[in-house]
């Protein structure tokens, strides 16, 4: 990955240049929440990004330490893709997000018992759902 010079030594703006296109952080959700894996899996999510920008963002992201990847051992021709414990670290980012997202916008895709559950231990629920990456226990989608 070539190196990006930063506007400034914000940490925000150090976030932004890595996580703030519009794919970056929607192909981390679907890591984290959907338990999504392989390329078409990725290919297949709502939002419809196209190939070339979702082989951009998931080198970038590979690049970063933020999710790894290995060959299939089953397809050989197919890479499994995974968060790595540093972006695990941006479960806390994500779900203050799917948060904030939920009081200020009405009809949103997202789970009721999800939220309730945030409301009574955002803390623990973040841990679980850390700990838990790779599967879709935490979807927090209806």
């Amino acid at each position: 990955m070539k190196k990006v010079d930063l506007r400034s030594d914000c940490p925000i703006n150090y976030a932004l240049e890595y996580l703030g296109d519009k794919w970056t952080l929607l192909v981390i959700r679907d890591l984290v929440f959907e338990g999504k894996k392989f390329f078409k899996d990725f290919q297949n999510s709502q939002e419809g990004i196209a190939t070339n920008i979702l082989s951009d963002r998931l080198k970038r992201l590979e690049a970063l330490g933020i999710v790894s990847s290995a060959i299939d051992k089953k397809q050989r021709r197919q890479k499994i893709y995974r968060l790595s414990p540093k972006g695990a670290d941006l479960v806390p980012i994500l779900v203050e997000i799917i948060i904030w997202s939920s009081k200020h916008k009405d009809g949103l895709n997202v789970n009721p018992v999800f939220l309730q559950k945030l409301s009574a231990d955002k803390s623990g629920m973040i841990k679980a759902i850390q700990a838990s990456i790779g599967s879709t226990q935490f979807s927090a989608h209806q």
